[in-house]
């Protein structure tokens, strides 16, 4: 485990008063904050957390669909929403792993960020959506191409625009991954994402594990659902193994009958060894904010980055609990809601006001809390 995992994990972080205290700081390195994140007290726990986010009431989102042509002969779907914002800034948002435009997180981030005079796209991942694409290629860890190509098609359409890019788990990745590649060619002014897979084998290993297991059941599940509705239409390609795949019991037998060799990868390892976005933080160059909890039951707390891994212009922000994608908190009269999509959204907001001049810090840190929260 590196210094940080290891300090990050002590009970010491649980009885100290909720602040994003930096951790550690280098001008030649990012910066590593504690979270102040607080659990719901009836919601304790990564598997509770993760749950009840799941199980939660689908936000309301009214979304205008747009078909994207890609140059080689492909399509993905995005859903604008916000079009009264019609001056305001844009978020894409990258969803996960058999996500799209129901993704709760996304529909409920994209409503905070509406309500701050924001516009929001949400980018369906080819193939993600619930008509199959195409093309036999399909969209994977590594796989950046489509969502750099949207990046940039949107920064033609608008020369002057501020440009947000948000991901979750996949999405996660994808965008750190994406935002690494483009470097100082990135056309994105702002970034963030959450519950992040920074290195994938050990996390799926950790899905083959306990409870995590009811985690992967459903998403593959999901997965061969959308292989067998795909390849009706489409013959598979000579490279994979769809008999394997449909029959797979963990990530790891799909990946390295599906995944991997459809993606140009030798094999399982070598696809998790490559998509990995842990090792390429230190190439990004726009301002962006990573939230992670170290009880994800979709990974283990040593994947977390080391401080020497980061950008200078890379957060890091760690919190003891929250599950995968979880992050539920009491509000007002003990009831629930996501604090995470609050957090993400004050962070992109901050940024974008601190461009236009009107950013005024507040200098109480629990009145700064509850803002960001």
């Amino acid at each position: 485990m590196n210094t940080i995992s290891s300090a990050v994990s002590t009970a010491t972080w649980i009885s100290r008063p909720p602040q994003r205290a930096s951790l550690a700081s280098s001008p030649r390195y990012g910066q590593m904050l504690r979270s102040n994140f607080q659990p719901h007290p009836l919601l304790r726990g990564a598997h509770l957390q993760t749950i009840a986010s799941l199980l939660r009431p689908a936000p309301k989102l009214d979304l205008r669909c747009e078909r994207l042509e890609l140059p080689d002969g492909d399509f993905v779907d995005v859903g604008w929403s916000g079009d009264h914002n019609k001056t305001g800034p844009l978020a894409v948002l990258v969803h996960g792993l058999c996500g799209g435009f129901e993704s709760k997180y996304a529909r409920g981030t994209a409503g905070q960020l509406i309500a701050r005079g924001w516009r929001t796209v949400i980018f369906q991942l080819r193939g993600a959506g619930p008509e199959p694409n195409r093309l036999q290629r399909c969209y994977n860890q590594g796989d950046t191409e489509d969502l750099r190509y949207f990046w940039h098609l949107l920064r033609n359409r608008e020369p002057h625009a501020f440009i947000a890019s948000v991901g979750w788990s996949l999405g996660g990745n994808v965008t750190l991954k994406a935002l690494a590649e483009e470097g100082n060619a990135a056309p994105v002014d702002i970034a963030a994402a959450a519950s992040v897979p920074f290195d994938i084998r050990p996390c799926a290993e950790r899905l083959r594990k306990g409870f995590s297991r009811i985690y992967q059941k459903r998403l593959l599940d999901a997965l061969k659902d959308a292989l067998r509705r795909k390849h009706l239409h489409i013959a598979p390609s000579p490279l994979v193994n769809l008999a394997a795949a449909l029959v797979a019991q963990d990530f790891i037998e799909y990946d390295e009958a599906y995944t991997a060799p459809l993606a140009g990868y030798r094999d399982a390892e070598d696809y998790y060894s490559h998509s990995s976005c842990g090792r390429l933080l230190r190439n990004i160059r726009c301002p962006t904010l990573v939230v992670h909890a170290l009880d994800d039951p979709f990974m283990t707390a040593d994947i977390v980055p080391a401080m020497d891994a980061l950008a200078p212009c890379v957060t890091l922000e760690v919190a003891q609990g929250g599950g995968h994608v979880g992050f539920v908190s009491a509000g007002a009269l003990g009831l629930p809601y996501c604090w995470l999509e609050r957090r993400l959204t004050a962070y992109l907001h901050d940024g974008y006001e601190r461009r236009i001049g009107t950013y005024v810090h507040n200098v109480d840190i629990q009145s700064t809390a509850r803002v960001a929260a």
